[in-house]
């Protein structure tokens, strides 16, 4: 890992309630679904999509909760605060077409959440972050260092190690600066008057110790404006899964099929919590025999707008669930 981070890379901002977007590029992408249309009724009262919405209570009275919230992680080393305000992520990135459609609600209320700032940001099909290539676990096929050490050590360590564990995981650990400018795969778009945010982007590959994903945080109360995005609070940091089917089906083509990284799965992954939808594993429709053609991802995501949830400190457990995290906040 190096720090020699260019002196025109933006810094990592940790006041999120003096947040700034600057827009980049004139007109963001049109939200579009697998090939050029988005599917009709993916999220026509939920009811279509498995495991896509929780189970309500059978009143949904006042005080009742109406959807479970979605489960927050930790933020993990590579977030670069609202770096690019677009909708269309994918830059030059090879791999197979995903449409992102994120629909988010008040977990109390179940009314949709509008004029939020969402975050997304992933890895490339090969494992490599934006902004962080020197030391995010890709694992194409390439050759490897001209001064890579061989033989056997002879100093090796005893005892105990007392310093943090390395970071790359992409799930837990303290955040890194970036050390390029590069800025793919990542983005910010506010959700319509029905709660709404749409991505263009690629499936995401895989990195050692982590099944696939994709990083979001929620951002609200806050104001747009010809600059972009200003102050509010992050109610929600979170991250979406893939299931092991698809996984496998996507692994097949090329540039995935390249790949020499050992993959984690879902059963195996440290962050996601089992618990389906509530803890961010998408729903996702796709040709089964050609899933090159491209892939629609569809969830609902549950908040509380009061909450604050950065998934930079302690109380944010990998898995953790939003109601276990909040009560480890008050503790």
């Amino acid at each position: 890992m190096t720090g020699n981070q260019t002196a025109e890379g933006p810094k990592h901002k940790r006041d999120l309630t003096r947040r700034k977007v600057v827009v980049a590029g004139a007109g963001a992408a049109a939200a579009v679904g697998v090939g050029g249309t988005l599917a009709a009724g993916a999220f026509a009262g939920e009811s279509g999509a498995k495991g896509a919405k929780a189970s309500p209570s059978s009143s949904a009275g006042a005080g009742e909760t109406c959807y479970k919230l979605t489960s927050e992680t930790t933020e993990g080393p590579y977030y670069i605060d609202a770096d690019k305000l677009r909708q269309d992520i994918t830059e030059d990135k090879e791999g197979i077409p995903l449409t992102l459609r994120i629909k988010v609600i008040d977990a109390e209320t179940c009314k949709p959440v509008s004029n939020a700032a969402v975050d997304v940001w992933h890895c490339d099909a090969l494992g490599l972050y934006s902004g962080y290539e020197s030391f995010s676990g890709g694992g194409g096929g390439g050759t490897p260092p001209t001064d890579a050490p061989s033989g056997t050590p002879t100093d090796v360590p005893s005892g105990t190690p007392t310093g943090e564990p390395p970071s790359g995981g992409g799930g837990g650990g303290g955040h890194e600066e970036p050390t390029s400018d590069t800025r793919y795969l990542r983005g910010t778009w506010k959700t319509d008057r029905k709660g709404f945010v749409t991505f263009k982007t690629i499936f995401p590959g895989w990195y050692q110790g982590r099944c696939v994903h994709i990083h979001t945080k929620v951002h609200v109360s806050g104001e747009w404006t010809d600059a972009g995005y200003e102050g509010g609070t992050t109610c929600h940091t979170g991250q979406f899964f893939f299931d092991e089917e698809t996984v496998l089906l996507s692994a097949e083509v090329e540039p995935y099929s390249t790949s020499t990284t050992e993959r984690t799965t879902l059963d195996e992954d440290t962050i996601y919590d089992q618990s389906g939808t509530t803890g961010g594993l998408l729903k996702l429709k796709y040709k089964k025999n050609d899933i090159a053609k491209g892939v629609l991802a569809t969830i609902t995501v549950g908040v509380d707008p009061e909450a604050t949830h950065t998934g930079t400190d302690d109380s944010v457990q990998p898995g953790a669930s939003a109601s276990a995290s909040a009560s480890a906040s008050a503790s």
